[in-house]
């Protein structure tokens, strides 16, 4: 745990007691704070109790002398309306803030030799393989990489600074909105489009939140921003105009006088006075797609300025064993792959894995999202049958209609073992059974996590099955 101490002796208030909150709670706690909190959930409560905090109803307490707010980054600060207890503590004039906030600050008070290097990215799509596929690259190259944020381990879980430590941070536009002070070494921003507009407002005041990532930035700091997309290259062009910061563009599909790009899955560096091949990210099997050959490109340009030998980063790749439940070859029986992208939550996610494919069993469906699966159509002819599960059944199957052959399954369990007989019996060509539930899991699972950990649960039965009839 990383120590907070500079609210020692003043109290903190802490809504939202998850992981993230009860580490912002301990480590207030242990910098000498008194922590009060509080969860509309009686289960986190409960946890936050064992935890040592102390548990109060945060609407009557008095927030003149309450010296600042955590909350967690779902609570709406604008957008649609403030939360009941944003408005009290902005009424008191209390400063809100985030457990991200915190950690910033309190690296910024360890003495020059204890500095670490902080990487942040940011994004619409791609961060969490970005963010893995980083903290991977300087694990290899030379740091001792901590990744967190958004993605694994609460920041202030992570171990303590060291000259050679490396922070890895996936932030979120929510945890933004949180951290006034952040200024990372190295800027990431992927890409922006629409998304969260009901909690920004306006797709303007979404990238300009994206935007706040570089606004500390100073010389010797670097951004690094896709331009493949108009709201990012506007970020990037006024960047580039401060002058006061090293931004390298990145494009996947065209050529850069300066920057990093790909070419037909090549990646090329063009930051120098020539333009270079680094890697084939066709070869790569657990980078599939343009959208990860984006990441790929995104974690280069931001390594690149870490380390000493930027020759290294291309073969370091290969052995980056992907993200769990994003696109995850869990295994292979005979001629038929099984891929777990529990994590496509929405149909532009799994449009991302569906373009990865062909002949493909497709398992979808959970708690639905707006709009269905009708923006997936473009790939109905990679689709040889589709297994239907959870509340979105009825619908999926009246948009798939004719076009596509399909059965509801009802359960992951049900899917995937009769995806795995149909896709074996069909002999021939290469085959993928996918799971890439274009729904959120809240009707079968806890969330999205354990709807994978049941597709390769179900996955270990029949490969030993398969194993045993001599047909793996």
């Amino acid at each position: 745990m990383i120590p907070v101490p500079f609210f020692n002796g003043k109290t903190v208030a802490v809504f939202g007691l998850a992981r993230s909150g009860i580490s912002a709670g301990r480590a207030l706690k242990s910098g000498g704070a008194e922590v009060v909190g509080w969860d509309d959930k009686a289960e986190a409560r409960d946890a936050a109790a064992t935890a040592g905090i102390s548990v109060r109803d945060l609407g009557g307490i008095d927030w003149r002398e309450v010296a600042a707010f955590i909350v967690s980054p779902g609570v709406p600060l604008t957008h649609p309306a403030p939360h009941p207890l944003v408005v009290k503590a902005k009424e008191a004039r209390t400063e809100i803030i985030g457990d991200v906030e915190l950690f910033l600050r309190a690296l910024a008070r360890k003495d020059a030799a204890a500095q670490a290097k902080v990487v942040c990215v940011t994004g619409t799509n791609g961060k969490s393989t970005t963010t893995a596929l980083i903290g991977h690259l300087l694990s290899l190259l030379g740091y001792d990489a901590e990744v967190g944020g958004n993605i694994g381990k609460p920041v202030l879980e992570l171990a303590p600074p060291s000259a050679r430590r490396a922070y890895v941070l996936e932030l979120s536009s929510y945890q933004l909105d949180l951290t006034p002070s952040v200024k990372p070494d190295v800027a990431v921003l992927i890409n922006i489009t629409p998304d969260h507009l009901d909690r920004h407002g306006t797709m303007a005041r979404y990238a300009a939140v994206k935007e706040k990532l570089f606004v500390r930035q100073r010389r010797g700091d670097v951004a690094v921003v896709g331009v493949d997309d108009a709201p990012s290259a506007e970020i990037c062009t006024r960047l580039s105009a401060r002058g006061d910061v090293s931004v390298t563009a990145v494009s996947v599909g065209k050529a850069l006088g300066r920057g990093v790009y790909v070419l037909d899955g090549k990646l090329y560096d063009a930051s120098g006075a020539t333009s270079r091949e680094v890697q084939d990210l066709r070869a790569l099997a657990r980078l599939p797609g343009a959208h990860n050959w984006q990441n790929a490109a995104m974690a280069y340009a931001a390594v690149r300025s870490l380390v000493k030998d930027p020759g290294e980063i291309g073969g370091a790749m290969a052995s980056f064993p992907g993200l769990a439940h994003r696109i995850e070859l869990v295994g292979r029986i005979g001629h038929v792959r099984f891929v777990n992208d529990s994590k496509a939550t929405n149909a532009e996610a799994a449009a991302r894995a569906l373009g990865c494919y062909d002949n493909v069993y497709w398992i979808a469906g959970g708690r639905p999202k707006e709009g269905g699966i009708e923006s997936l159509r473009p790939f109905f002819p990679r689709l040889k049958r589709t297994y239907l599960i959870g509340e979105a059944a009825d619908a999926f199957a009246s948009t798939l209609g004719g076009e596509v052959a399909h059965v509801k399954a009802g359960t992951l369990e049900a899917a995937l073992r009769l995806a795995a007989k149909e896709a074996e019996g069909a002999r021939g060509s290469e085959a993928v059974v996918l799971l890439s539930p274009a729904c959120a899991s809240f009707d079968q699972f806890r969330d999205f996590e354990q709807r994978g950990a049941e597709f390769k649960r179900v996955f270990a039965l029949i490969a030993a099955d398969a194993r045993v009839r001599g047909a793996a």
